[in-house]
């Protein structure tokens, strides 16, 4: 048996670029949607709570399907499952896009609207899911352990341009209908499934050993599932609380706290960003990563309960952000170099799965919690990165 932990026997060099591509491609999709929901809905006459609901389902398919992918890339192959996933992305997004496109030009109840963006959301979520898992084990096939959380943060940050720029360039086509970012955006993920079919070589490492199915309660996994699910309910909670956030404590109108949400939402992109191209260079042990970063968010947390302009609450997402940037690739990492070869795809559906739970679960406490004060969603997530950061060891990692 051989263990992930050995240097990867390569018969070439692995070229990263064309899931970088992909998964940036993709996520400006999924972030264009996700900026457009709120004036979609209103002219579809939907309830906050169904715009909410709209977005959230990618979270629950998300959940339940991440090890499924990542099964079926132990047993088919990671490109195979990439494509797949890819593919099936183009083509709900293309389906999604031509219903609101008709929803809004012959406005149907809103029942029939909400069923339809419910759907099409849901089945751009099963395709999605494949990708993050499929890329995750590719590099894990192909990278060595003390490299991985390099080439995993040079994917975060590949995520975090998406992040970026899918709201950004939505909202300047947007001045011309909410149906023009859709469709320019709907054409990304196709060239992505393109550039993948004729750019990603097959590199299936794996494939020497027959897959291992990995249980959720493996030991190994522990700790990695753990600081998974925090980093995402944290974001999570940061994400839905911005906008109440600035309309109660900073006390801005609407179109202000409007305002000062997205900023600070963009500064979050910039600071994974930044933050990612830092630790590329560094490439420090995993869990250096997870006390550094977890200290530096949990300030950044901390702090942004007590602000009192818009300006500081741009800082302090910054701060957290750039805390964050450090966690994401480490958890990926440390699972990885946990675990054999045989058992990476189910490895990275694992996290996927919990990744997925934090999504559904942090704007649920995070809404529930904020009700309590608005303060308190984010001395909670400041606890509980100080919690996943000063975690005790046994061993060196």
């Amino acid at each position: 048996m051989i263990s992930a932990r050995e240097a990867p026997a390569q018969t070439a060099a692995f070229d990263i670029r064309p899931l970088l591509v992909a998964n940036m491609a993709c996520t400006m999709a999924m972030m264009a949607f996700i900026s457009l929901i709120g004036p979609i809905a209103r002219t579809l006459g939907l309830a906050a709570w169904q715009a909410g609901a709209a977005v959230t389902v990618a979270g629950v398919v998300w959940m339940l399907l991440a090890r499924p992918w990542g099964r079926a890339s132990d047993r088919f192959g990671r490109r195979r499952v990439l494509l797949l996933g890819t593919a099936g992305f183009t083509v709900a997004y293309w389906a999604l896009c031509v219903f609101i496109d008709g929803a809004l030009r012959f406005l149907p109840s809103a029942s029939l609207a909400f069923a339809g963006l419910i759907l099409g959301r849901g089945l751009i979520g099963v395709f999605y899911a494949a990708l993050p898992v499929g890329s995750s084990a590719l590099i894990a096939d192909n990278v060595e352990p003390q490299h991985r959380a390099k080439a995993l943060a040079t994917l975060g940050a590949a995520n975090a341009i998406g992040l970026v720029l899918g709201p950004a360039l939505s909202a300047l086509l947007a001045r011309h209908s909410l149906s023009l970012p859709l469709y320019a955006m709907a054409v990304l993920p196709m060239l992505a499934a393109l550039l993948l079919y004729f750019k990603l070589h097959r590199q299936e490492l794996h494939l020497k050993q027959p897959p291992r199915p990995v249980r959720l309660t493996d030991p190994r996994l522990r700790r990695p599932l753990v600081v998974a699910f925090v980093a995402m309910v944290c974001v999570s909670v940061a994400q839905i609380t911005v906008g109440f956030f600035a309309l109660d404590r900073l006390g801005l109108a609407p179109a202000e706290a409007a305002q000062a949400a997205g900023i600070a939402l963009t500064m979050v992109g910039v600071a994974l960003i930044c933050s990612q191209i830092l630790v590329r260079k560094l490439e420090w042990p995993p869990m250096r990563m997870i006390r550094v970063g977890g200290s530096i968010a949990a300030l950044g947390f901390a702090c942004g309960a007590w602000v009192d302009s818009a300006p500081l609450l741009w800082a302090c997402y910054f701060i957290s952000a750039a805390g964050m940037g450090w966690i994401f690739p480490a958890f990926s990492a440390l699972a990885a170099n946990a675990m054999e070869a045989s058992e990476q795809g189910s490895t990275a559906g694992s996290i996927g799965a919990v990744q997925g739970l934090g999504v559904v679960i942090g704007p649920l406490a995070g809404t529930l919690i904020y009700a309590f004060d608005p303060r308190l969603p984010y001395l909670v997530a400041a606890v509980l990165l100080s919690l996943v950061a000063f975690w005790p060891s046994g061993a060196r990692q």
